[in-house]
Parts: C-alpha cells; sequence; structure tokens
C-alpha cells in the first residue's frame, strides 16, 4: 500500500490535545495548503479555506480563542486568490471575514501590504495600514513593527508620499516603533526619494499628497531601502537572527520565485509543506498543554 506521502495525498491527522471540531478544522487547513502548494488547484485551496471559514463563524470565539486556524485559512486563501490573478478582491474577502481593519492580523495585513505592492496598486492598502497603525491596541502586537516598515518602503514611497513618509517617521507611530538610528536612516531614504524624482519626469499629484507614477518605479531603489532598515535594526540588536532569515527567505520568495511546475522545485515545495505541517502541529500541542496546565 503506498504511504500518503507517495501517494501524493496525506491522511487525516488526530492530535488528542485538540477537540473534534479543532482536529477537523487542523485537517481542512492541512488539506488547503496541500490542495495550493502541491496540487496547484488554486480553485480548490481556495474553496477549502472559505468552506473552513464559514464553520468557524459560529464557533470561532469558542474554538479558536487565539485566531490560529481563521488566520491560518485567510493567508492559505490569499495566496489561492492571487495565483487565481483575482488579487483585486483579497483586501475586501479578508475585511469581510475581520470585519474591522484594525482587527486585522499583522502576518495578514503584511501579506496583502507585499501583494498589492508586488502587483503595482499600493494605494489600495494605504487608508487600511494607516488606519491599522495608528489603532492604540494594536502597539503591542508583535508584528507592529514589520507593519510599520512596510508602510513606509512599500505604500508610501513607491506612491511618491514624501511628506506623509516624513510625517509618519517623526510622527506618533514612528516615535513609538523607530529607534533614533533607525529614524534617521528611514529620513535619510525619504531624501534619496525625493532627489530621485527631481530627476524624473513629472507625476500628476492626487488629492493625499502623493505622487501618482507614471513610470513603473525604482524597484532596485526600494528593494536597497528595505534592506538598509533591516540592516540597521540587525546592528541595534532589536532584529533576531531567525526574523532576518524569514526575511530574507520572504524576498528570495518574492523576487526569485521558484516555479512549482519544475522538478527540481517538487523537493523544496514538499519539503515546506511538511515543515508548516510539524510546526503547526508543535505549536497546537504546546499551546493546549499549557491551557490544560492551568485549567
Amino acid at each position: 500500500m503506498d504511504s500518503p506521502a507517495a501517494s501524493g495525498s496525506f491522511a487525516p491527522v488526530f492530535n488528542s490535545a485538540l477537540s473534534p471540531f479543532q482536529n477537523k478544522m487542523f485537517n481542512m487547513l492541512e488539506k488547503a495548503t496541500e490542495q495550493l502548494m502541491l496540487h496547484k488547484d488554486f480553485q480548490a485551496a481556495f474553496q477549502t479555506c472559505d468552506r473552513g471559514l464559514e464553520c468557524l463563524v459560529d464557533r470561532g470565539k469558542e474554538e479558536d480563542a487565539r485566531g490560529d486556524f481563521k488566520a491560518g485559512f485567510c493567508i492559505v486563501g490569499i495566496q489561492a486568490l492571487a495565483e487565481l490573478n483575482q488579487w483585486r478582491g483579497v483586501l475586501s474577502w479578508v475585511l469581510q471575514r475581520y470585519q474591522h481593519q484594525e482587527e486585522i492580523p499583522a502576518k495578514i495585513l503584511q501579506m496583502c501590504v507585499l501583494l498589492y505592492s508586488q502587483v503595482g496598486e499600493p494605494a489600495m492598502m494605504q487608508e487600511t495600514t494607516r488606519a491599522w497603525l495608528h489603532c492604540p491596541s494594536n502597539r503591542s502586537v508583535s508584528g507592529f513593527g514589520p507593519v510599520a516598515e512596510l508602510y513606509l518602503l512599500r505604500v508610501l514611497l513607491p506612491l511618491g508620499c514624501t511628506d506623509l513618509a516624513r510625517e509618519f517617521v517623526v510622527g506618533e507611530v514612528g516615535s513609538v516603533t523607530f529607534t533614533e538610528e533607525q529614524k534617521r536612516t528611514a529620513l535619510e531614504i525619504i531624501e534619496e526619494e525625493i532627489e530621485r524624482q527631481k530627476h524624473e519626469p513629472a507625476v500628476n499629484v492626487d488629492s493625499s499628497g502623493c505622487d501618482v507614477p507614471t513610470t513603473e518605479g525604482s524597484f532596485l531603489h526600494r528593494l536597497e531601502a528595505m534592506l538598509r532598515l533591516s540592516y540597521r535594526r540587525l546592528m541595534s540588536g532589536s532584529f533576531s537572527f531567525h526574523k532576518l532569515f524569514l526575511a530574507a527567505l520572504l524576498l528570495y520568495m518574492l523576487f526569485l520565485r521558484l516555479d512549482p511546475a519544475l522538478p527540481s522545485s517538487f523537493m523544496w515545495i514538499s519539503k515546506l509543506h511538511q515543515l508548516l505541517r510539524e510546526l503547526w502541529k508543535a505549536t497546537a500541542s504546546l499551546y493546549y498543554q499549557q491551557r490544560a496546565t492551568k485549567d
């Protein structure tokens, strides 16, 4: 009999640390990940995520206290929509699930900013990200800093909003997010962007004070800015090594993307899928063991 890995599918996993409903959600999330990453059946992956999210509507608060399942379905669903070239509907779909833009988890907001930036539509994330960053309850979230950096480097600067970018760095959000060294670096990047704009063809300015780009923009300049800011954080000790590794991996996946159709890519995709399964199991098991200890 073929093993699940050999047959290209995975048998349902039962974890005694989870409730029956949580095990159902876990297996649905695993199925969606497999459909996305191994079978490239993006429509099926999205539909699985949608069904999972619908199941969580009635029992979400009771069975998904930390929102891990909801976030997991949204992350896979976002990627599936992007692969289906339905990226225009990503933000509205996420807002439908979280209702209030300030409640979107940081990791999902980061994905949305990167997605819309990658397709050349950063303006679609400007208002949502601005509102999220100015929500006081989000400042204690671990992903607040990365969201602020992405807002600066992947939204404001690509849109030519140099005045807003400067105000953001020295204003309320920047003061609680960036160190003095990071502020200096960010202001230097903004000044470089202003100088670069002076040597480019004239652009239109919209009502928000942002330039409306008439060219594709300087990708290398923005990538250099992101790496410089990350380097400053590493040197200041506020950026751990494993986060730097994850950032490098994210940049690699975004800009030197593996083609899942290539045979040489299958080993890496399979390994990533395996690691995701193991990480999710370990995290869920530890979490519910801790809850059981407290109870």
